[in-house]
């Protein structure tokens, strides 16, 4: 089975691509040079692929990677050239709760590259994950170095929302069991084994870190807030916008409702100290993480090319 996987440099795609044959897999990403709004160029890199693994997606807007282009734009550029190459079968990763008219771009545009794919005439399996976590994620990566840095950590409004992680290694053996047409409904929900409290996820993530720090539960409103400002002045910030809205309404459960997986592939790894642990990063937040800090180096670096920085 030759796979080529869109975002095969980002989180999710680079653990697949680590578990495939490199002889018969291809990886499409900007980093590879292959735009993923590039039909001719998308077309020629599938040629000779059995299914394509979609997973390029964003969940903050930066410059011209906007959520309409990677998402919507995107996925239908792979529609077509999956056509012209002669792909049967497309499996996407999406979010468990995208859907239209939400107010939010990241759960909007995930439902209409959903849509795009349900009406392609293409086999497809759309895989509509949680909250993923693992080296690299934007969970225990970022709540760890957020308690390593300050002494106070926020959750969500006052009413908390249930979280069902999945670790990477289960997230990749699902992909890999739909790649290999083990999943036969057409959209199915991908949730982990365990069901929590945000709260109590967070604070395990913190025990497993030997930080203790104080939590105050803080109003949706002001997260979105902080999101907004983090979005601004942090490389990768802290939270986005499309998490405050995840986080503000539980990633337990699929909206609109969808069928779980199968027995034998769903997700069965616990959210325990052995899997925290092995997501954690080094270090903390630092004057390198600002927009700003790259800014200023990427200005040292070529004097008087401002387009450098995006």
């Amino acid at each position: 089975m030759r796979v080529v996987i869109t975002g095969g440099t980002g989180f999710v795609g680079r653990h697949l691509a680590a578990r495939l044959d490199p002889v018969d897999t291809v990886l499409i990403s900007r980093r590879t040079g292959t735009p993923i709004n590039d039909v001719d160029s998308l077309a020629t890199a599938f040629a000779g692929c059995d299914v394509v693994a979609h997973c390029a997606g964003i969940n903050r807007e930066i410059g011209d990677q906007t959520f309409q282009r990677v998402h919507v734009d995107g996925t239908r550029a792979v529609v077509e050239a999956a056509r012209r190459a002669g792909v049967k079968r497309i499996v996407m990763l999406s979010f468990l709760r995208a859907r239209p008219d939400t107010g939010s771009g990241y759960h909007d545009t995930k439902w209409a590259a959903e849509e795009l794919l349900r009406h392609s005439g293409l086999e497809h399996t759309i895989l509509k994950f949680g909250m993923i976590y693992g080296p690299g994620d934007h969970m225990v990566d970022h709540v760890t170095r957020a308690v390593r840095t300050w002494p106070i950590f926020a959750t969500v409004g006052y009413q908390d929302r249930m979280v069902r992680p999945v670790p990477i290694a289960d997230a990749v053996d699902v992909l890999i069991a739909a790649l290999e047409g083990r999943v036969t409904d057409p959209t199915v929900a991908v949730m982990g084994a365990e069901e929590l409290e945000l709260s109590a996820a967070v604070r395990r993530i913190t025990g497993v870190a030997d930080r203790h720090p104080r939590f105050i539960r803080a109003p949706v409103w002001s997260i979105r807030a902080l999101a907004q400002v983090t979005e601004w002045l942090m490389v990768t910030p802290l939270v986005a916008k499309a998490q405050a809205q995840m986080l503000a309404e539980g990633v337990n459960s699929p909206a609109p409702p969808a069928p779980e997986l199968p027995e034998g592939v769903r997700p069965s790894r616990p959210f325990d100290e052995a899997s925290i642990r092995e997501a954690m990063p080094v270090g903390r937040f630092d004057r390198s993480d600002l927009r700003i800090t790259r800014w200023i180096d990427t200005r040292r670096r070529r004097p008087g090319d401002v387009s450098a920085f995006r």
